[in-house]
């Protein structure tokens, strides 16, 4: 007779193998890379940040490791949830150069360093961070009891209709963290910007996701088309036009700039003063966060009842 622990910890399998196929796969190329010689990838050095030579071995076996458990387990742990958390953000931050490069090709000017296999080498880590997370997703759901659809575990309140005084004041954070950025760039000079087109791509972008979106999130209009856009007016948004480039936007542009910061906190040698780097990626990371807030609320806010639980 099969028991709940044991069908619960069989759950996950499935994943749990796609983990350690991943870390036998970009484990194994970490691994011949820093036991052999490993291509040099400008302008960093490395195709990762922080987590390079021997240390991205241990990461991938760590997640490894942590993929195993979080299927063996069948209660729930907080520190092993964290810890699987923990080593998924790590493994994002460390493929942080990834956001650029997305970019850029979305705008078909790759930069003069860019490199195939640097970017297919972040590519993969950012893989196992995806896989890593969807594990420790399950593992949450089935230890906590969680609706296995939607993974709700409490009932909610009646349903807000406008956004939490939380998601607004992060709103204006994000926006105002934009700010802050382009006004320390006025005191520096647009010129280094403007003599690489991705950069100029990348700083477009950022405009419309530190200024649009942050708002789109905690305002009406962010969930019905507003009457002056032609053809869609007064219908439902859909929300994943606002939350994948919210949470997708918002925790690249953490990883990317966060990585920044540890950079400019070790010494890095870069072309700007110290004071310029840490307020400008200081300022991102505002943006970052606020974008990560303002979505969960949205997300919160307009998801329908659940058809399994009702919840």
């Amino acid at each position: 007779m099969t028991t709940p622990a044991a069908t619960a910890r069989g759950n996950g399998n499935g994943l749990t193998y796609a983990v350690l196929a991943w870390v036998l796969a970009y484990g194994g190329l970490r691994l011949a890379w820093t036991a052999g010689e490993a291509p040099e990838f400008p302008p960093f050095g490395s195709d990762l940040l922080g987590f390079t030579g021997w240390r991205s071995v241990v990461l991938c076996l760590a997640a490894g490791a942590a993929a195993v458990a979080l299927d063996r387990a069948s209660t729930w742990r907080p520190m092993l949830a964290g810890f699987a958390w923990a080593l998924t953000g790590a493994l994002v931050a460390a493929a942080a150069i990834l956001l650029p490069e997305l970019v850029s090709l979305l705008l078909f000017a790759p930069g003069p360093s860019f490199d195939p296999v640097a970017f297919a080498s972040r590519l993969g880590c950012v893989t196992g961070a995806a896989l890593l997370g969807l594990a420790t997703a399950r593992y949450q759901r089935r230890t906590r009891g969680d609706c296995p659809d939607c993974c709700r575990t409490v009932r909610p309140g009646p349903r807000r209709s406008a956004p939490a005084p939380w998601a607004r004041c992060a709103a204006y954070v994000a926006v105002a963290g934009l700010v802050t950025r382009f006004a320390a760039q006025a005191v520096v000079g647009f010129d280094v910007l403007m003599q690489d087109a991705s950069m100029i791509g990348l700083e477009i972008g950022l405009v419309l996701a530190g200024a649009l979106l942050p708002l789109a999130l905690v305002q009406h209009w962010g969930e019905v088309w507003p009457r002056w856009v032609p053809l869609l007016a007064g219908r439902t948004i859909p929300r994943r036009l606002l939350l994948v480039p919210g949470f997708g936007l918002g925790a690249g542009i953490v990883a990317y700039f966060g990585m920044g910061l540890t950079q400019v906190a070790t010494g890095s040698a870069s072309e700007f003063s110290d004071t310029f780097l840490w307020v400008a990626m200081s300022a991102y990371c505002l943006l970052g966060l606020g974008l990560l807030v303002a979505s969960t609320d949205y997300h919160l806010r307009t998801r329908d009842a659940c058809p399994s639980c009702g919840r």
